[in-house]
């Protein structure tokens, strides 16, 4: 028999967002670590995606300069 970890009389887990601009006052210190770390993970995520894009355009520029 498989082993179940997750405990099925256990309230379902909270999708971890975060909405620009609502309010914090209601929000816990830990899930507001959690947002944190939650909002520095994007930012990475999106700066990794704006450098590849540059440098992509850059290789399309450089070719099409070297080109003409």
């Amino acid at each position: 028999m498989a082993l179940i970890d997750d405990d099925p009389f256990a309230l379902p887990k909270k999708k971890l967002v975060h909405e620009i601009g609502e309010p914090l006052d209601t929000i816990s210190v830990e899930e507001l670590r959690e947002r944190i770390i939650l909002l520095k993970t994007e930012i990475e995520r999106l700066d990794v995606a704006a450098k590849a894009k540059e440098a992509s355009r850059r290789a399309a520029d450089a070719f099409f300069k070297g080109s003409s």
